[in-house]
């Protein structure tokens, strides 16, 4: 997802240009190589686990796609994955991962946070901390969709200034359009004119947000790819460069015959 300016700043994985923040001890079920197999691991423990899996070609990498470098020891997203599973849900570990400040621990956080526990004020603490799209991401899709403030925050969000922030309500509309199987038309419906309002919005984190979400409601069902094409014809009429971009790369998919092919087969 998109790109833009970032951290360029690659140093050896190891080497974290800040300190931790205080950590409080959560034991975790499960292991993994280069973890303690003795007992548990702690947070410092998998903190240091990261630090050894970091890969400074990654950072590299992850410079290219606009990703903030600058906290990030460098590893794979399969990687932090193979971790978490290793790991299972553990709400307090999450919390204390994401207090490290790492981006490798946020996103590891993201993946082992129990939605259930997930608080509405959490949500506002971390959305704060939001510096790179692909933490914003992660957490909208791995942890933040899944709880019942989902359809509130994207709404919120989505009317914020800060970039990220922002970023992250049009991600939620996203992934509630492609996970949410038992929401009703109406829950997308009402987030069209959100997504026609901010179109015009020409950083780049955010109008490719609002692109996403504009393509997944209308790949949802027929009715609502009716809908997501006119709000997208009507986006671009609009005298933005971002606005027209965001129809017209949306138009293309949601007029495309596989798009609607599909659509047709599902409704059957």
């Amino acid at each position: 997802m998109g790109s833009s300016r970032a951290d360029e700043r690659p140093r050896e994985s190891g080497s974290p240009s800040f300190t931790i923040g205080p950590i409080r001890q959560h034991n975790v079920d499960g292991a993994r190589t280069g973890l303690p197999k003795s007992e548990t691991p702690k947070v410092q423990d998998i903190v240091q686990e990261l630090r050894a899996q970091g890969n400074p070609k990654f950072l590299k990498g992850m410079a290219r796609f606009a990703i903030t470098t600058g906290t990030s020891f460098g590893v794979s997203v399969p990687t932090v994955r193979s971790i978490a599973k290793k790991i299972g849900k553990n709400h307090g570990l999450a919390l204390d991962l994401w207090s490290t400040g790492y981006h490798d621990a946020r996103l590891l956080a993201t993946m082992i946070d129990d939605p259930l526990e997930v608080s509405e004020g959490q949500m506002e603490i971390w959305a704060r901390d939001f510096d790179s799209w692909d933490v914003v991401d992660q957490c909208c899709g791995n942890v933040f969709c899944k709880t019942p403030f989902a359809v509130k925050k994207s709404l919120e969000w989505s009317g914020r200034g800060e970039e990220f922030v922002k970023r992250a309500g049009f991600s939620l509309m996203a992934y509630l359009a492609v996970h949410d199987k038992k929401a009703p038309n109406k829950t997308f419906l009402a987030f069209l004119p959100v997504i026609a309002r901010e179109a015009s919005d020409e950083r780049n984190f955010v109008r490719k947000a609002v692109n996403w979400a504009l393509r997944q409601i209308g790949k949802r069902n027929l009715a609502l790819n009716n809908s997501a094409i006119s709000t997208a014809k009507e986006i671009g009429q609009l005298e933005s460069k971002a606005a027209r971009w965001i129809a017209r790369d949306a138009l293309r998919e949601l007029t495309s015959k596989a798009v609607l092919e599909k659509m047709r087969s599902d409704s059957e």
